[in-house]
């Protein structure tokens, strides 16, 4: 009987895999009109005091809106035959017991590929990016004309942070499909980024001096909440990264000793 759910699941999950792989097109069109209607919306609710919309008031919604979908252009590009390019001459992972194998073996190896557990990955990362455009959405307002140093300064990191870690998220998520032998690296290295990147937002605002005592409430629960997020996901798949029989095949050529 667990033979036999263990062969559903991996049914459902190889099935999932598929619908995201042709239904990309179709996802990459309806992220660029919902996120664009959500950046529109935004903007006519912000106080503008009647003024039209500014070239750079709107200028961090475009980057949100194009620069994720561009990324993943890019490395759909970048992938195309990526599970050929060589293996890393020295290994991160050390831990566990494994032996190197022939990438013809590591093919034919019923583990091969991005099925199974590593699905629920591929959806994280993918739904990493709607929801990081939602909560800059909602927490910052379209701002135009002259405002204070720390509101000025808040726009950017968050923009910054709205653009750029979608974006790494995207590319992790194609080197993951593409089954990129890069793949876990690259994801560590994205969540160290994000970490910095929440540090960075903390410095960078607080350092205008003169934050309203509530902002700086709120926007110490925002990125404490982001860092716990980044944090969370590192203790739950850092060693899946590790350990899977089925990561250790599909992106370092190997399989138990």
């Amino acid at each position: 009987m667990i033979v036999g759910v263990q062969r559903h699941l991996h049914a459902r999950s190889a099935a999932l895999l598929g619908s995201i792989e042709r239904g990309l097109p179709r996802i990459m069109t309806w992220w660029f009109v919902l996120a664009l209607a959500a950046s529109a919306l935004r903007v006519a609710t912000s106080p503008l005091d009647g003024r039209p919309p500014e070239l750079a008031m709107l200028l961090p919604y475009w980057l949100l809106t194009c620069v994720p979908l561009i990324s993943m252009g890019l490395a759909l590009r970048w992938f195309a035959n990526a599970d050929q390019l060589p293996q890393p001459t020295t290994r991160l992972a050390v831990v566990g017991r494994w032996r190197t194998v022939e990438r013809h073996e590591a093919r034919s190896n019923a583990l091969y590929g991005t099925t199974g557990f590593m699905v629920s990955l591929l959806v994280g990362m993918l739904i990493n990016v709607p929801v990081r455009a939602a909560e800059y959405l909602a927490e910052l307002p379209a701002i135009s004309g002259p405002v204070p140093q720390w509101l000025n300064s808040l726009q950017l990191m968050l923009t910054l942070d709205v653009v750029l870690l979608p974006s790494l998220y995207v590319i992790a998520f194609v080197a993951a499909l593409r089954r990129v032998p890069l793949f876990p690296r690259l994801l560590v290295a994205i969540w160290g980024i994000d970490l910095a990147m929440q540090l960075g937002i903390a410095h960078a605002v607080t350092a205008t001096g003169d934050l309203p005592a509530e902002v700086a409430t709120t926007l110490h629960s925002v990125l404490d909440g982001n860092v716990k997020k980044v944090l969370i996901s590192v203790a739950l798949w850092l060693p899946y990264l590790l350990m899977s029989r089925r990561v250790n095949v599909t992106f370092r050529s190997r399989v138990p000793a």
